[in-house]
């Protein structure tokens, strides 16, 4: 890719070094990660989840030696690359972007530098977040490529993070940072096993992010417990006056570890989506071995009959449509320097004009869309509606009329072979979307395996109930008793 990559390694020997102990859960040195991510995202099973590499990080292990007294001191984190970072570009997964070197560092990505975080690179994404064109594949894009689950590797990733939620689960860092409008964290958290946390939409500066919707986006933790996303989003968390979305942030500022250790799920009162939970085998017996474990927890299980009104994603599509042209059309005007676009419309030309690299697989039908999606009515009436059904008559809904402290179900199913012919083969397990939509706290954590494949389970609650969320999540991963799987480097049939 032209970015700068440390010294490659034998094959043998680093294949030997890297592949005991996954997926890592302490920190390791930047030289160790640097050195897994050759042997197994550059050669070997090629991964793909990492798009670039920090020019510095492999002079960050003196740093590491050191034991700085800061938080986050020595924690080695990659990033999803549609967050800007000073040192390297920031592209998307787009060719378009590819020399995107803005200089700048979003916010968060200031406060993970704050707190004593090592930068250690880039990870691959859905190109453009997943939000260009039909029959995509997730985890591909045209810098990139495609972006391989550590577990299977001829199996999706799932979600726009995917490189960040196979980066974690292959110990490529101790932790990465995602991003989610709906879904993208926590699908590749769950199908790749790692816990994946979306908080509520205004706790975390989306400043100096490529954007799909002022709505719904927001950057969140990827780790391998409830507790390194926590002390992730103390980091990350907090109001920003160039977002105004964040107006309220320091008003809920908490130490999200505060309690993890002895969160306790005695008296909680756990909403049980039934209907959301799809009708796979393997999961649902997973999902029934859950709440057996929350039972024995002494949990009180609440059973919640919901049914999704297909207005709400029909509505939620209009409001990313509109919000999208208005949010990257901003984005490439503010860029430096010569980008070859500054708008959707150039995007959409650039594309055909390198049509053999970037529309081979699947078109922009998406981005032509949203260029078209001109009507402020229409879209200010599908926004009402969408979070009436996410918000008032959703999540708010289901949990005082069943005087519940969180909602559940699993996150997705297991992954689905990579097609990118056909593209993605989702299997309407989960009710992310209702969190998503509804700008609300959602928390994945994994949740067993079903044929090797990890499954995750989903706690949802209401705006601004982020440290709850983990709370509940952290007593849960001690509750579980299912086996976990773990990476094979190999196909799924193999």
């Amino acid at each position: 890719m032209g970015f700068p990559r440390v010294k490659l390694l034998s094959l043998a020997s680093a294949l030997l070094a890297a592949l005991p102990g996954f997926p890592a859960t302490a920190q390791e040195s930047p030289e160790t990660y640097l050195k897994r991510i050759e042997a197994i995202d550059d050669v070997g099973p090629r991964l793909n989840a990492v798009i670039a590499i920090d020019p510095d990080a492999g002079d960050a292990t003196a740093a590491f030696e050191a034991g700085m007294s800061a938080p986050l001191a020595g924690h080695s984190v990659l990033i999803k690359d549609n967050i800007e970072t000073r040192d390297m570009p920031t592209t998307a997964g787009s060719l378009a972007l590819r020399d995107n070197e803005t200089g700048r560092d979003a916010p968060l990505v200031a406060g993970l530098r704050k707190a004593g975080a090592i930068i250690l690179g880039k990870t691959n994404l859905s190109e453009w977040a997943n939000f260009r064109g039909d029959r995509s594949s997730s985890g591909w894009s045209g810098v990139g490529g495609q972006t391989r689950n550590p577990y299977a590797i001829d199996r999706s990733p799932c979600g726009s993070s995917a490189g960040s939620g196979a980066a974690v689960a292959a110990g490529f860092a101790w932790a990465a940072i995602g991003t989610e409008t709906d879904g993208s964290i926590t699908c590749p958290a769950s199908v790749n096993g790692v816990v994946g946390f979306k908080p509520t939409v205004g706790l975390v500066s989306r400043t100096h992010i490529i954007p799909i919707s002022a709505s719904q986006d927001t950057a969140g933790p990827m780790a391998t417990s409830v507790a390194d996303a926590a002390l992730l989003l103390n980091a990350m968390a907090g109001s920003d006056p160039a977002d105004p979305a964040t107006a309220e942030a320091d008003e809920h500022l908490v130490d999200f570890t505060q309690g993890l250790a002895q969160a306790s799920l005695k008296g909680v009162r756990i909403g049980v989506l039934r209907k959301q939970a799809g009708n796979l085998p393997g999961v649902l017996s997973l999902f029934d071995r859950a709440i057996a474990d929350m039972k024995r927890a002494r949990a009180e299980i609440v059973e919640i009959d919901y049914e999704r009104d297909p207005a709400m994603g029909r509505d939620e599509y209009t409001v990313l449509l509109y919000e999208f042209r208005e949010g990257i059309n901003a984005y490439l005007a503010s860029l430096p320097g010569d980008p070859p676009a500054r708008d959707l419309a150039g995007l959409i030309t650039f594309d055909e004009a390198h049509a053999a690299e970037e529309l081979r697989w699947y078109g922009q039908e998406t981005f032509k869309e949203a260029l078209e999606a001109t009507d402020a009515e229409a879209y200010e009436k599908a926004r009402e509606n969408s979070l009436r059904l996410a918000r008032s008559d959703g999540i708010d809904k289901l949990m005082r009329e069943n005087d519940v402290d969180v909602l559940i179900a699993p996150t997705t199913g297991p992954a689905w072979p990579i097609d990118l012919v056909n593209g993605d083969h989702f299997m309407g397990i989960g009710a992310g979307s209702l969190a998503a939509i509804a700008g609300y706290p959602h928390l994945t954590v994994p949740m067993g395996q079903v044929e090797r494949l990890p499954v995750g389970l989903s706690f949802m609650a209401g705006q601004w109930e982020d440290a709850k969320v983990l709370r509940i999540g952290a007593a849960y991963e001690r509750a579980r008793s299912a086996e976990l799987a773990q990476p094979s480097f190999r196909n799924w049939h193999e």
